[in-house]
């Protein structure tokens, strides 16, 4: 078994430090019992890494990764970390690196010991659009993304609401401004994006944070061909957080093609439970751009003159860049206005008349009440014959004489038979009034009898009755039977 050399020990942490392939492969055998290392290969370490690492393989051919972290806010990292990969473990259908052992570091911190996780990084550039690797993508995030936040809550990390994310942006773009290296378009354009709140409105989601394809593993049935790959693990986590989505669309917006971004976008929304915003990749094109600011920043904290003088270069490639042309697909375009006040002119969908609907009756409020009404009027008009006052002993005396006649009026009713059906009981009380009341002077004028008086006042009652009760009398009354008519 490896053991650490007493001379390999390091001071507490200034700064960065460097460690070589045979210190990482000795941590790895004291961090895993029964780990004996046989062979170790070390990535080359830059100072824009926050990490040592190194592949070991031990003596039953296992493969493990070594981490050791290079500052302490990169232990810190690792180590808040560290529990939520147990949490999304059980949660995601990909592989999250669970490491098996750690090992305390001299200078401060520990470092991490985890089994090897088969794959291939991916190189975004290279995604093919269409079923296959692209779309696998797409629904690997999608899952990472349908993740409750409470897990993420739960482990210690830190969730920003869009307000409080938007914010954050904006206060990093005020520290980059002072610095004199931005151009002055750029700082207008990112600012403008991160003041317009309706791009960044967004429900916080538990993202990845750094997701490039470096951080991507991918395994293939058949090597020569790219449609038989799937995702197999994300790796490097210690940016995660519950905040916006979009943050794990920045390096493939950067890098794909539109085509590729297109396929992972459309698997990725079917395989949501929430609908995706529609200023997801707007946003994530700002993220692409702002990371490199943030990349200058750190060149400039670390007073690394050539990075500063190369970044610099790029910054003023990219606003002569975003500025030479403006696509209007939502893919290809390099704006970032928000999708929604993007309209494109479409004209109005066609009125589809049926013609059946031209048989069918227009009801309209109120008419139930109008043929209501006239159906009591033309009642009442024919009723008004028997009950009107001043023509009532006329109508008496010569109501036979139109039911012999068996005269209609113009509406087709029968009014006639109406008012001879309502004097009929009566008949031949009318035809002995006359005898009854006697005559009186030689103007021969009939005095009533008070019998008379009395039956006028009744008419006066009968013609104040509801219209209503007339029609229904009228229509009772029509059932009676009548005299056969005089020969």
């Amino acid at each position: 078994m490896w053991k650490v050399p007493d001379d390999w020990g390091h001071p507490a942490y200034r700064g960065l430090v460097d460690r070589s392939p045979a210190f990482l492969a000795a941590l790895a055998s004291a961090a895993v019992p029964g780990l004996d290392p046989v062979s170790v290969e070390a990535l080359p370490s830059t100072d824009e890494q926050s990490f040592d690492v190194a592949f070991v393989q031990d003596a039953e051919h296992r493969r493990w990764v070594v981490r050791a972290p290079r500052t302490d806010v990169a232990g810190a990292e690792m180590d808040r970390t560290v529990g939520l990969l147990a949490l999304l473990g059980r949660r995601l259908p990909f592989a999250v690196p669970a490491p098996k052992g750690f090992v305390a570091l001299t200078e401060g911190g520990r470092a991490a010991v985890y089994p090897y996780l088969p794959g291939h990084n991916l190189d975004f550039a290279e995604l093919l659009p269409g079923p296959g690797l692209a779309a696998e993508l797409g629904r690997a995030i999608a899952a990472l993304h349908n993740t409750d936040p409470a897990v993420y809550e739960e482990a210690g990390l830190p969730t920003y609401d869009a307000d409080a994310y938007r914010s954050r942006r904006l206060a990093d773009l005020d520290r980059a401004a002072e610095s004199g290296r931005v151009p002055t378009t750029l700082l207008t354009r990112w600012e403008t994006a991160l003041e317009d709140v309706t791009l960044w409105r967004f429900a916080p989601t538990a993202t990845h944070g750094d997701l490039t394809g470096d951080q991507v593993l991918a395994v293939f049935s058949d090597d020569s061909d790219a449609s038989t790959g799937r995702i197999r693990a994300f790796t490097g986590w210690e940016d995660a957080k519950v905040a916006d989505p979009a943050d794990d669309f920045a390096a493939l917006v950067a890098d794909a093609r539109p085509e590729a971004v297109e396929t992972v976008l459309e698997a990725y929304s079917h395989t949501r439970v929430e609908r995706p915003d529609p200023n997801l990749l707007v946003r994530a094109r700002l993220v692409a751009e702002l990371g490199l600011l943030r990349t200058m920043m750190v060149a400039l904290a670390h007073k690394d003159a050539g990075a500063v003088e190369v970044l610099t270069t790029q910054l003023r490639r990219l606003d002569d860049a975003v500025h030479a042309s403006e696509e209007p697909d939502d893919y290809r375009r390099t704006s970032l206005a928000p999708v929604s006040v993007r309209r494109r002119p479409t004209r109005p969908p066609a009125l589809v008349v049926d013609d059946d609907d031209d048989d069918l009756p227009v009801v309209v409020e109120g008419d139930a009440d109008a043929g209501q009404a006239r159906a009591e009027t033309d009642a009442g008009d024919g009723a008004g014959e028997v009950g009107a006052p001043g023509a009532s002993e006329d109508a008496k005396h010569t109501a036979g004489a139109k039911h012999t006649a068996g005269a209609r009026d113009p509406a087709g009713a029968t009014a006639p038979e109406a008012a001879d059906d309502s004097t009929e009981p009566e008949a031949a009380d009318y035809a002995t009034e006359p005898d009854a009341g006697g005559a009186e002077g030689d103007g021969g004028e009939s005095r009533a009898d008070p019998s008379s008086a009395d039956e006028t006042a009744a008419d006066d009652e009968t013609a104040s009755v509801d219209e209503g009760d007339e029609v229904t009398t009228e229509l009772d009354l029509r059932s009676v039977e009548r005299p056969a008519a005089p020969e």
